[in-house]
C-alpha cells in the first residue's frame, strides 16, 4: 500500500481553533483535512470542550447566547461550506521529522492515514476532573470548569470552588461578583496560591474555606443541588447546599502524541513563536494546546485564524 498523496494542510482537532483554521484554509483553497477526534471519546470528541457546555453567552455575535454544541455545529458547517473535509478519528502517531509530515490514526496500521506539507495542531486541552459520583451527569448542569464562562449564571446563589492554586483562588474571587457566597474546598490545610492571591481571598468576606477536605459526591438529578465534602483528617462528611461547583484543579493539554518532536513547556503546552510557529518548520499550533492563560473560545478561534494565515504564507513561500 503506497502512502497517500500529500495534502496542503492537515488540521488536528475540531474545537474553535481547529474549525476556524479550517474555515480560513478552505477559503484559501488549501484543501484542509480536519482530523476531528472520536465521537465516542469524552476528552477528544469532535467540537472540543464546548460540546460539554450548555449556554454560551460570551461569544460575540450571539446576543441571546447559544448552546455550545450548536455553536460548534455552526463552525463545522461553515468550514464544510468552503470545502473542508473531516475524518472522524484521532491521531495516534505523527512523524514530523520528515516532509511531508505523516499522521496515523486509530484506523491505520502500517501506512499513515494522511500526509501533509503543513500541519496545524489544535488538539486542545482538557480540564482535570474530580472523578466522583454525579460529576459526569451534572457537568454543564451546575458543575463547570470555567468561572469566566459560567459565573454569570450563578447570580445570588451559593457556589463552591475546588482547588488551592492560583487558578482556583482567582476563580473564587471572580465568582464573588455574582454569588452570595463562595466555598473553597481544598484537600490541604493551606493554599498553594501565591501570597498576594491568598491575601485577597482571606480578605474577601464572601469566601469561606473547607480545609483538609475533598469532594466525594455530587447530588442532584437534572441540576446540582448538593456537594458532599469529606475531611481527610477526621473522616467527617457534610453536604453543602450549593447550586454551582467550579472544578479548578488544573488542565492537561492533549499533546502527548507530539512528545519528543515539538518543543513544549513543563506542563506539556506547545511553545510557539512569531505567531503560531512551533520549533519545526511547517508545523503550527493554536488554541488551548498552546494557550494556558486565556482558554476561551474566542481566543482559541482567533489563534486558529492566525495559524491558517501563517500556514498560507508559509506554503506560498515554499513555492
Amino acid at each position: 500500500m503506497s502512502a497517500p498523496e500529500p495534502r496542503d494542510v492537515v488540521i488536528l482537532g475540531s474545537g474553535p481553533a481547529g474549525l476556524t483554521a479550517a474555515i480560513y484554509t478552505a477559503r484559501a483553497n488549501l484543501r484542509p483535512l480536519v482530523i476531528e477526534g472520536e465521537p465516542s471519546s469524552t476528552s477528544d470528541q469532535p467540537g472540543g470542550q464546548l460540546m460539554l457546555t450548555t449556554e454560551v453567552e460570551n461569544y460575540p455575535g450571539f446576543v441571546d447566547g447559544i448552546l455550545g454544541p450548536e455553536l460548534m455545529g455552526q463552525f463545522r458547517a461553515q468550514a464544510e461550506r468552503f470545502g473542508a473535509e473531516f475524518l472522524a478519528s484521532k491521531a495516534k502517531r505523527v512523524e514530523l521529522g520528515r516532509q511531508p509530515f505523516a499522521v496515523w490514526t486509530d484506523d491505520t496500521t502500517d501506512e499513515p492515514a494522511v500526509t501533509a506539507r503543513a500541519l496545524i495542531v489544535a488538539t486542545g486541552a482538557r480540564s482535570l476532573m474530580l472523578g466522583v459520583p454525579g460529576e459526569d451527569r451534572l457537568l454543564g448542569h451546575g458543575v463547570s470548569t470555567c468561572a469566566t464562562c459560567d459565573g454569570f449564571f450563578f447570580r445570588e446563589q451559593s457556589i463552591g470552588v475546588v482547588g488551592g492554586g492560583d487558578s482556583a483562588v482567582e476563580e473564587a474571587l471572580f465568582l464573588t461578583r455574582f454569588a452570595t457566597s463562595v466555598t473553597l474546598v481544598h484537600r490541604r490545610k493551606e493554599l498553594r496560591a501565591s501570597k498576594i492571591m491568598q491575601d485577597r481571598a482571606f480578605a474577601n468576606p464572601k469566601i469561606d474555606f473547607r480545609w483538609d477536605s475533598v469532594v466525594t459526591e455530587l447530588q442532584g438529578d437534572q441540576k446540582l443541588s448538593g456537594v458532599v465534602v469529606s475531611n481527610v483528617t477526621t473522616g467527617a462528611s457534610e453536604t453543602l447546599p450549593l447550586s454551582g461547583l467550579f472544578v479548578a484543579i488544573g488542565h492537561k493539554p492533549s499533546t502527548d502524541v507530539f512528545s519528543g518532536q515539538l518543543d513544549m513547556d513543563e506542563a506539556g503546552y506547545i511553545r510557539t513563536t512569531a505567531g503560531t510557529r512551533t520549533n519545526l518548520e511547517g508545523v503550527f499550533a493554536c488554541g488551548d494546546a498552546q494557550d494556558h492563560v486565556y482558554r476561551q473560545a474566542v481566543t482559541a478561534a482567533g489563534s486558529g485564524c492566525m495559524a491558517a494565515i501563517d500556514v498560507e504564507r508559509w506554503l506560498e513561500a515554499q513555492g
